[in-house]
């Protein structure tokens, strides 16, 4: 809000030749002299009556003319000013016949017109802004004023309108080419003032500067009150536009088009067998919801995929359902439609989460019919079973299939061992070829005994003088039939020994064929443990879909929830309708920057 500077107070004392001062107000009005020490009321009116006859134009006011050229008019005028002073000062009263002149000082002509065109120019009711127009006006002109008022009264005086336009936009940025030569007078039309019949009536407009600037401020302010109502008629019209007729729209769709909804919300999870005894990291998970993480994140993305919506519409005819007349056309399924878009209305009429701190998963089916809901809910729990089962029946069934080919190869092996070694058995006829050796190796240190006992007796009995022949040729006898027998003894040795059908041949073969039995046994055995310990990692591994909250259908309509949908779209255009304004408000302010 602009408003009207003050004017400037200002006073003029000039030296008279008598040594008094003039003083001159605000307004260009002489003042009188103050009055002498102990100088009575009538000396005092007689020396300003005075002052005023003597007083004399000031040099700087080129407008008044000498006083010995003055016309009678002037002089009727001159006298008519007098008097009007000499009233002003005595306050009204009329002199004393009586009493003796006084002495004074008097105004001249020209500060009396200039005061009386200031009055007339108040009265015109002029803004400040036209006041400060007119002052920078004659500061370029370079006149000497004493108030706004006097700038505008010089300026007319020559023939300067203070409040033409092109005035003003020629002290921003002067003319070039179109400047007057030095010395030369442009004179410019002023406008004219065409009396109105019936309205010449007297202003209403008061002198008083308080007053003109209240009721300026007040017409500021009136003017700043209209701008704001104008702009908040404009806001709020805006508002309806964009947000309140968007908002009404949205309403009217919840409440009086939209087709009712049902919901069928369920619960399960994924559990695991406890029958297993896993040990490690497995041991520790086992029981918790991390064991089936994996698992129940699969499952929610098998549901929420298009190989479960296409076996669904296989199954319950999820297509069917969602293209019937009755179905407002927001909602409603073109019979045309393609796979793209059944899937777009399946995810978002089937809604699926995963709590992995509890391993829940929850499950909510939206359908324009509660049994078709609960039938969906019922087909989708199924399917989810069937997930799980086939999640880990491919690996139990790898891991026993692996075990149990382990276990018939070791049964092959065992087999074949022990036929070679039966083999083995029966082409050498001895159960135990290692106990063969050793008899014959015991049967020839026994004789090979017999032989040096029969050669001990055979030798003493040569030691006599007259032997008995018939003994010593016994014993002679008895050490060839010995050694006979050694030899024959160590030929079957010899024999069990070496070539390729010999006794030790025949042992090593055999305790092979053995030790190879006993490896397969070894094998067997472990292929029966291994068997039965896959065999209780794949029930640990099964496992189970636990519904935890059955579908059950509903009786009044879940969607659409009409009052909060409502006030959701108020917010989403709101939200709109600030994010745009903001937005033109900053690419204004940086475009007009």
């Amino acid at each position: 809000m602009t408003t009207k500077p003050k004017a400037k107070k200002f006073r003029v004392r000039r030296a008279r030749p008598g040594g008094a001062q003039e003083m001159v107000g605000p307004e260009g009005i002489s003042s009188p002299p103050p009055a002498r020490p102990g100088a009575s009321e009538t000396d005092t009116l007689i020396g300003q009556i005075r002052a005023l006859r003597q007083e004399e134009p000031s040099g700087d006011e080129t407008e008044a003319e000498p006083r010995s050229e003055d016309t009678a008019d002037a002089a009727t005028s001159r006298n008519i000013r007098t008097g009007a002073t000499i009233a002003r000062i005595t306050g009204g009263k009329r002199a004393d016949p009586a009493a003796p002149p006084r002495e004074g000082e008097v105004s001249s002509a020209a500060q009396v017109a200039g005061e009386t065109d200031m009055e007339a120019i108040r009265k015109e009711g002029l803004t400040g802004r036209q006041l400060r127009m007119a002052r920078r006006l004659s500061q370029k002109h370079g006149l000497a004023v004493t108030s706004d008022f006097d700038a505008v009264r010089q300026l007319r005086q020559r023939g300067i309108d203070p409040f033409q336009r092109s005035n003003m936009l020629e002290l921003v940025v002067p003319a070039q080419g179109n400047e007057p030569a030095p010395g030369k007078d442009t004179k410019v039309q002023l406008p004219q003032t065409v009396p109105a019949p019936g309205k010449n009536l007297p202003s209403t407009e008061t002198s008083n500067p308080m007053d003109r600037r209240i009721r300026e401020i007040g017409d500021i302010q009136k003017d700043i009150a209209k701008r704001r109502r104008r702009k908040s008629i404009l806001l709020l019209s805006r508002l309806a536009f964009f947000v309140g007729l968007p908002t009404l729209i949205c309403g009217w769709y919840f409440y009086n088009v939209a087709t009712p909804m049902y919901a069928t919300k369920s619960e399960f999870l994924i559990i695991a067998n406890d029958g297993g005894g896993s040990s490690g990291m497995g041991g520790l998970l086992s029981g918790t919801q991390f064991a089936t993480n994996q698992d129940a994140i699969a499952v929610q993305s098998y549901l929420m995929s298009k190989d479960a919506m296409l076996r669904l519409d296989q199954d319950v005819g999820f297509r069917s359902h969602f293209s019937q007349d009755w179905i407002d056309p927001i909602q409603r399924l073109d019979d045309t439609a393609s796979n793209e878009d059944a899937y777009k209305l399946y995810k978002k009429n089937i809604e699926i989460g995963y709590d992995p701190t509890e391993g829940v998963i929850r499950m909510e089916i939206v359908a324009a019919n509660p049994s078709v809901s609960a039938q969906y809910t019922g087909a989708l729990i199924e399917y989810a079973e069937d997930r799980v089962d086939s999640l880990s029946q491919r690996k139990r069934e790898d891991q026993l299939k692996g075990a149990t080919e382990a276990l018939e190869e070791a049964e092959t092996a065992r087999r074949e061992a022990q036929l070679r070694l039966v083999e083995l058995q029966q082409v050498s006829q001895v159960l135990d070829p290692e106990g063969r050796i050793a008899s014959l190796r015991q049967q020839i240190g026994n004789v090979e005994v017999q032989i040096q006992e029969r050669e001990l007796q055979l030798q003493a009995l040569l030691d006599n003088a007259r032997p008995n022949q018939a003994k010593v040729e016994g014993a002679r006898g008895d050490i060839r039939r010995l050694r006979g027998l050694l030899e024959r003894l160590q030929s079957d040795m010899t024999q069990a020994s070496e070539g390729e059908n010999s006794l030790a041949q025949l042992s090593s073969e055999i305790q092979m064929a053995q030790a190879d039995l006993a490896t397969r046994d070894l094998m067997l055995q472990e292929a029966l443990t291994s068997l039965s310990q896959t065999r209780r990692e794949a029930n640990a591994q099964v496992r189970y879909l636990q519904t935890a909250v059955a579908p059950v259908p509903s009786q009044d309509p879940s969607y659409p929830r009409k009052f909060e949908n409502t006030i959701l779209a108020f917010l989403i255009f709101g939200g709109i309708y600030l994010l745009i304004s903001l937005t033109a408000s900053i690419l204004r302010e940086q475009v007009s920057s």
